[in-house]
C-alpha cells in the first residue's frame, strides 16, 4: 500500500494495477484516488469502466490500443471481472504490451497468484494487496474520525461498537454514519448510543447462541436461532455460522499453549483481537474432544439436508437442542 501511496503522490504511475485483499473498503478507497490522480474527473472520454463476469479481453485490449482523446492518458478499470482468479491468456500476454498512453487498473476480491496474468502484472505493473486492518488501526481510524465531527468516545464503548460492527470498514463506516447522525446534538457517544443505532451482526447472535449452548440455557438457545429465522436468515447459512465458530473454538483449544500471543491467536482463528477474550471464556467450557464431535455433528447435519433426509430448519433446530441440552464431555 505504501508503494501505491509513493505513485499517486510522486505522479510517477505503472502501466497496469492489481488491487486485491479482502480490505472492500480500502480497495474502493484507492481504486478512486488512483483513478482521479490519473485523470481529471471532467475527463469521462477517456475513462472506461467494466464491471462484473462476462467482459471480452479482446474488447479491453482494442480499447487501451486506442490513443486518448485531446490528454495524455487513458485510463480503464476492470472490476471483479474474475480474469485475476481465472485464466485469461489474452490479458495476460497482453500485459506487456500496454501503450505508455495507458493504465489498466484491476480491481479483483480473488486472485490465484500462481496464474500467469498475476505474475504479468506483477512483473509489468504493481499488485496492491488490502488485508484487513488491525484493532489498532481501526481504532486511530474511529477516534480520528469522530474528532473531526467533534465527538468523543470512551474505550469500552469503543470496543462495544467494534463488537457490533466487526472489522469491515464499510460497515464501521455506516455505522459511523448512523451514530454521528443519531447524536448530532450532543458531542459524547455513550454505549446507549451504539445499542440504539448499531445493528448487531448475525455473527454476533450465532455467538451468543453457542454461548447459551455452552451455559446450557436451551430457550436463549432456541430463542436466538427463532430470532434469525424471523430475520430472514437461511437455516443452512445459520448453520455454517455455528459450525464455523465450533471450528474457530477447536483451533484455538489445539493452539493453547504453544506460545501464541493475542494477536497471532486471532490472525490464526480469523477473528478481530478485541474479540478473542470472548472466545477463550467460550473454549474453556468445552473439552477437545466436544467440539471435535460438534464439528462431525454439524458437518453430519448438513449432510442430512443436502441427501433430503431432513428439513434444513428442523434438522438445525434438533443440533442446537442437542448441544444446549446436556452437558459436555
Amino acid at each position: 500500500m505504501k508503494m501505491l501511496q509513493e505513485d499517486i503522490k510522486n505522479g510517477h504511475f505503472k502501466k497496469v494495477y492489481l488491487l486485491t485483499g479482502e480490505e472492500t473498503y480500502l480497495r474502493n478507497q484507492y481504486r478512486k484516488r488512483l483513478r482521479e490522480a490519473l485523470l481529471s474527473p471532467e475527463d469521462t472520454m477517456n475513462h472506461a469502466s467494466f464491471e462484473g463476469k462476462g467482459i471480452d479481453p479482446k474488447a479491453v485490449i482494442d480499447l487501451a490500443e486506442t490513443m486518448p482523446f485531446f490528454a495524455g492518458r487513458r485510463v480503464i478499470e476492470l472490476n471483479d471481472s474474475g480474469f485475476a482468479k481465472n485464466a485469461c491468456p489474452e490479458l495476460a500476454d497482453y500485459i506487456p504490451q500496454i501503450p505508455p498512453s495507458t493504465c489498466l487498473i484491476l480491481t479483483e476480491s480473488e486472485v490465484d497468484k500462481r496464474g500467469r496474468l498475476y505474475k504479468a502484472i506483477k512483473k509489468e505493473g504493481r499488485v496492491v494487496e488490502f488485508k484487513r486492518q488491525t484493532e489498532k488501526t481501526l481504532s486511530v481510524w474511529v477516534l480520528q474520525t469522530l474528532k473531526k465531527e467533534g465527538k468523543n468516545i470512551t474505550e469500552d464503548t469503543l470496543h462495544l461498537f467494534f463488537e457490533r460492527t466487526g472489522a469491515d470498514m464499510e460497515n464501521i463506516e455506516h455505522e459511523m454514519e448512523k451514530l454521528l447522525c443519531y447524536t448530532l446534538e450532543r458531542d459524547v457517544i455513550t454505549r446507549e448510543d451504539v445499542e440504539a443505532v448499531c445493528t448487531e451482526r448475525t455473527e454476533n447472535r450465532i455467538f451468543d447462541m453457542v454461548q447459551a449452548i455452552t451455559e446450557q440455557d436451551q430457550k436463549k438457545a432456541l430463542d436466538l436461532y427463532n430470532d434469525l429465522l424471523a430475520m430472514k436468515e437461511p437455516p443452512m447459512r445459520i448453520l455454517f455460522l455455528i459450525a464455523r465458530q465450533f471450528n474457530q473454538l477447536l483451533q484455538l483449544k489445539n493452539l493453547s499453549g504453544q506460545g501464541f500471543d493475542k494477536g497471532e491467536l486471532a490472525k490464526k482463528i480469523g477473528v478481530p483481537p478485541f474479540a478473542l477474550g470472548k472466545y477463550q471464556s467460550q473454549c474453556r467450557k468445552f473439552t477437545l474432544s466436544a467440539l471435535r464431535q460438534a464439528v462431525e455433528d454439524c458437518v453430519e447435519t448438513e449432510e442430512r439436508v443436502k441427501t433430503g433426509r431432513m428439513g434444513d430448519q428442523i434438522s438445525v433446530e434438533l443440533l442446537i437442542v442437542k448441544y444446549s441440552g446436556k452437558k459436555k464431555e
